[in-house]
């Protein structure tokens, strides 16, 4: 038996008045995902406990098999595993993104999260720099992938610090989230400095004179320390990959003992390496019995506030990985077990995360449990599984599930 879970990152939504009050998975032309969940068992899980963020990591965590009550530390020390970054006893790693702000005044307003979804070239050069001017014995700084980077700093965190993702405030007042940097004396050198590096950078400058938003600040959150998680095949007997443009993921394939595929191209954003990451799955099923393929581009569209985006976000992820992934397997004549989910709802109205249980199911190659025939959409999910009784699960109740040899 092979077993292939497919994360469509925050696909799920809330009603949207241009499409009549329906959801993008509602409209979207996803054919294929429809016709898996008529033949699929539903379920309704909760990824994200009660008391804790509702992030990709939180969530994430648990459609992986983890309690993130006994298994979550934080965001920023995932993605330093998937980055080969050490986080060391007695140091925390800081998610450190570079985005662009608004100064009006003493005021400051956050304007993208990602600075423009800035390319990952671009992106080194800036991160670099910024290293070279700011490290020290207490910070250091390592470039990731597009505007998500790492920040690892050496001893206690300042209890004052409260940090936030900056994807939640989008267009929105953050002076009071950025004076609590400036209240610590080291951070405040820290965002000084970097903000006078980036203004004076070439990137910078090409940027502007391209039209595109600048990079013009860093923000450091997520922060933890090194998770100690036991290995998918001690917990459940089984093994094998993870596909993911995101090193938040990647970070998680790695604490959780998976090969983390590296997919040239692979984005985060609608421009994705579908096929390779597609290529990549199948060649790995020959061999092992378990593969992860996340997508991300679905909830940056959400971020974005981007209607088309998020729609063409999922019409994608059926029609260029879902649907090659199933008709390969299909002709293998292998058996198989399936799930589309996503990890948390991104609604387009807000712009950010919620902790709403998610919709997904399980698809049987075999034929087995078929209970009725629906479309996957958030409501459809909902109504059959209230209809017959049942209550949202946990994301470690759901895998064991899902990895059964029954």
């Amino acid at each position: 038996m092979k077993y292939i879970l497919l994360i469509g990152d925050g696909m799920g939504d809330t009603p949207v008045p241009e499409l009549g009050n329906k959801t993008p998975l509602e409209v979207a032309d996803k054919p294929v995902i429809d016709r898996l969940c008529a033949a699929g068992e539903p379920l309704l899980v909760t990824t994200v406990p009660e008391g804790y963020p509702p992030g990709s990591d939180v969530a994430n965590l648990s459609l992986m098999g983890y309690e993130p009550e006994q298994y979550y530390t934080g965001r920023a020390p995932l993605e330093a595993a998937s980055m080969g970054v050490d986080v060391a006893e007695g140091e925390i790693a800081f998610r450190c993104n570079l985005v662009t702000v608004q100064y009006e005044r003493d005021r400051v307003k956050m304007i993208d999260y990602s600075a423009g979804h800035i390319s990952s070239e671009e992106a080194d050069a800036l991160i670099t720099a910024v290293q070279d001017a700011c490290g020290t014995r207490k910070i250091t700084l390592y470039p990731g992938i597009s505007y998500r980077h790492l920040l690892i700093h050496k001893g206690k965190v300042p209890e004052a610090l409260e940090t936030v993702p900056p994807h939640d405030y989008m267009d929105q007042d953050v002076t009071g989230f950025y004076q609590q940097y400036l209240a610590i004396d080291y951070l405040a050198d820290l965002m000084e400095t970097s903000q006078a590096v980036l203004a004076d950078h070439p990137v910078n400058v090409q940027r502007i004179a391209d039209g595109k938003r600048p990079a013009n600040s860093i923000w450091i959150w997520g922060e933890g320390a090194k998770p100690a998680m036991e290995p998918l095949r001690e917990r459940y007997g089984v093994g094998g990959s993870l596909i993911s443009a995101v090193d938040l993921l990647k970070g998680l394939g790695v604490c959780s003992g998976l090969d983390v595929l590296q997919i040239e191209g692979a984005t985060g954003y609608i421009d994705t390496n579908y096929q390779g990451k597609v290529d990549a799955a199948l060649k790995a099923l020959v061999r092992q019995d378990f593969v992860l393929v996340h997508v991300e581009a679905p909830d940056e569209a959400g971020h974005n506030g981007s209607l088309q985006d998020k729609i063409q976000a999922i019409e994608d992820f059926d029609a260029k990985i879902v649907a090659p992934l199933v008709a390969e397997m299909d002709r293998r004549n292998e058996e198989y077990r399936l799930v589309v989910t996503m990890d948390h709802y991104t609604p387009l109205a807000r712009r950010t995360h919620e902790d709403w249980p998610v919709p997904m199911f399980i698809f049987d190659s075999r034929g087995v449990d078929l209970p009725g025939d629906i479309s996957y959409t958030e409501d459809n999910i909902r109504t059959v599984v209230k209809e017959r009784g049942l209550q949202p699960v946990s994301g470690a109740e759901f895998f064991r599930r899902f990895v059964s040899r029954n």
